[in-house]
């Protein structure tokens, strides 16, 4: 288990605060910035280890889903980060505007 005060840390809370499952953090995947709302995102690729998965405030539903059921399912501009995780290619940065890549 990565230390609590890590990025890691920080990683493996959160997921199982908002999903109820408990996962172990593999490898940072994206850094992506949303330039209209100002915020930068790190994505992480994770693999889950267990707990019991739950909606909750921040996830109205958790399933696991087939990279085709992430693209019919996400706007591009999310449905990429979790693309980019499984493809295994290292960390990609992107900016968008909320709809449409930037850079």
């Amino acid at each position: 288990m990565p230390p609590p005060h890590s990025v890691a840390g920080a990683v493996v809370r959160e997921v199982f605060e908002e999903t109820g499952v408990r996962v172990d953090v593999e490898q940072l995947t994206g850094v992506h910035r949303n330039l209209a709302r100002g915020i930068v995102v790190l994505v992480f690729r994770c693999r889950p280890v267990g707990g019991d998965a739950r909606a909750s405030a921040e996830a109205t539903v958790v399933e696991l889903i087939t990279p085709g059921e992430v693209r019919e399912r996400m706007a591009g501009v999310y449905a990429v980060r979790l693309l980019d995780a499984l493809d295994g290619a290292g960390p990609r940065v992107r900016a968008h505007d909320g709809r449409r890549f930037v850079s």
